[in-house]
């Protein structure tokens, strides 16, 4: 019992250290690289976005620069490196320190905060549908407030719904249809651009993915005048940016770096540039979420 206990007591002090330098590890890897490493997801404009040769773009990129800016006041020499990756690798990126910002539309749920840690939040969004104005009357009924956008046949053609692989409202969806009878089959994609293809060329009857993307989405169509977003939301999305977990200080730099500029004249004309007429409700919705 006594040797037991001297090998606990002397543990101690190791997992302290342990606990501590996991605590410093992201600002230190960074220090030691002399590069903070921007991961972000290509198709999830206008969040993230990117094109071969150039610097990505988007509300959430923009952001994660104003989080680089913070740690080049302490690291004056840094370099920023921008990594694409997707959501399916992005939060094991992360958790295994490849990158240390992901940044774009990254929901925040409890499965993904036992692998990765976030910011606070930077956007609060719901998950809708794309639909074809000559979609069937039902997902007009489900997911538009007003009446269907033109008279429809009332016979389902395909009752397929599509949606984006690994994301939180596919495993929404998913869940909601196991739980009760429904002739309603879900398809994946691999990216938005490809479940918009599919919806335009009639082989799936709506798109479904957070209503900030669709809108977004829908102007890259062939033909925008022939496709409406839906105006309800199903699902709870608030955004953040992950980070490294057990980081309490990296956090709080990143959170620091967000309210600064959350509080300055510079919010609303970014909100703006991306989101248009619904920058001032997206303006006051951030300011009430923010960490003062």
């Amino acid at each position: 019992m006594a040797k037991r206990m001297r090998r606990f007591l002397l543990a101690i002090p190791a997992l302290c250290l342990s606990a501590f330098a996991t605590v410093a590890a992201t600002l230190d890897t960074i220090a030691e690289r002399g590069t903070v490493r921007i991961g972000y997801i290509a198709d999830q404009a206008p969040f993230s976005s990117g094109k071969p040769g150039a610097e990505p773009a988007g509300y959430a990129i923009d952001l994660c620069r104003k989080i680089a800016d913070e740690i080049e006041h302490q690291l004056p020499q840094l370099r920023r490196e921008y990594v694409e990756t997707t959501l399916a690798d992005g939060f094991d990126a992360v958790k295994n320190a490849e990158i240390d910002l992901l940044c774009g539309s990254i929901t925040v749920n409890l499965e993904r905060r036992e692998i990765v840690d976030f910011s606070q939040p930077i956007f609060l969004t719901g998950a809708s549908a794309l639909l074809r104005k000559d979609s069937p009357s039902y997902l007009q009924t489900l997911f538009l407030d007003g009446p269907a956008v033109q008279a429809v046949s009332e016979r389902v053609a395909t009752n397929i719904i599509g949606m984006r692989a690994n994301t939180t409202t596919a495993a929404t969806l998913r869940e909601a249809l196991a739980i009760q009878e429904s002739e309603t089959k879900l398809t994946d994609f691999s990216t938005h651009e490809d479940g918009l293809k599919a919806l335009e060329d009639r082989k799936i009857d709506a798109y479904i993915a957070d209503q900030a993307l669709l809108i977004s989405l829908a102007k890259r169509a062939r033909d925008p005048s022939s496709l409406t977003v839906g105006d309800r939301m199903f699902t709870h999305e608030p955004y953040a940016i992950a980070l490294r977990r057990n980081d309490a200080d990296f956090r709080l730099l990143a959170d620091r770096a967000l309210t600064d500029f959350y509080m300055s004249d510079d919010l609303l004309p970014l909100l703006e540039s991306y989101f248009g007429a619904e920058a001032p409700t997206l303006h006051t919705q951030i300011i009430m979420q923010h960490v003062p």
